[in-house]
């Protein structure tokens, strides 16, 4: 069995074995090229509806881990920053009539998408993880999993890499997650497999009641999983592509990137 790409190296990396594991998607002997001229302002267009990335907070102020990171690039750069708000299907079409200059809000980076926008480098990605019950906890990067029933949602994604990658485990698909998940909270499954966000924020709430915990370290495989989280930019806007990849290694470099991640995922999915 081959692992798909794991967090470890390039892909994310731990201060040490006690601290979350921050990811790290900057390669550390890449040079990353200064801006050849200073970006004034930058136009940010994002969606209000996606939380932790961009929602609108109880005080009415606009939030999120891509919203906080956009305002990290402006200053950054010492440019002026805007964020407007527009409905998540608008906003393609908002930055093609140059009512914005980049879109924030999780544009998928499709070959599709690749026709309409530039992307700046990735700045997130979103792990495949297992978890199981603390009190029975066995390792999938051992082949702990070979005859073990794994709780999975049907048809999806996650489904398609335990097939490809863990043959030897017993796959248990559920309509839903939420059926997933309370097979494994019921000790039904011996482990379950899927988004590493969205179990992160499970294992810390009421619903999970501290049953469970990550098992194994985190999956990482465009072909299944996406490539992940960038900004999309006008295609020809390559002064402004530069500054933003600029900008976001050095946000990274200066420690402000690991402030921010932990912010909003304080238990790290890596």
């Amino acid at each position: 069995m081959a692992q798909a790409e794991t967090a470890t190296g390039k892909a994310g990396e731990a201060a040490t074995t006690a601290m979350p594991r921050v990811p790290n998607f900057w390669d550390p002997q890449a040079t990353v090229e200064k801006p050849s001229r200073r970006i004034v302002a930058i136009r940010f267009l994002t969606s209000p509806d996606f939380p932790p990335f961009n929602f609108i907070a109880p005080d009415g102020r606009l939030s999120g881990f891509n919203v906080d990171l956009a305002r990290e690039i402006c200053e950054t750069l010492s440019a002026e920053c805007t964020i407007q708000l527009r409905p998540f299907a608008d906003l393609g079409r908002s930055l093609e009539e140059n009512r914005g200059d980049a879109i924030v809000a999780g544009i998928g980076i499709s070959a599709e998408n690749r026709k309409r926008f530039s992307f700046s480098d990735i700045y997130l990605r979103f792990p495949g993880r297992f978890a199981a019950l603390k009190t029975a906890m066995p390792d999938p990067d051992r082949g702990g999993l070979a005859g073990k029933w794994v709780a999975v949602v049907a048809n999806s994604a996650h489904e398609a890499f335990l097939h490809a990658f863990f043959s030897d485990a017993r796959i248990a698909a559920y309509q839903t997650r939420q059926e997933a998940l309370a097979a494994l909270k019921a000790g039904k499954v011996d482990a379950y497999f899927g988004d590493g966000m969205t179990l992160g924020f499970w294992l810390e709430s009421t619903q999970a009641d501290g049953c469970c915990t990550f098992a194994g370290g985190a999956f990482l495989d465009s072909t299944f999983f996406g490539q992940g989280m960038a900004v999309a930019l006008a295609p020809r806007n390559e002064t402004l592509r530069t500054a933003i990849n600029y900008a976001l290694r050095r946000i990274h470099d200066s420690g402000r990137y690991e402030e921010l991640y932990l912010r909003y995922f304080p238990i790290s999915f890596f």
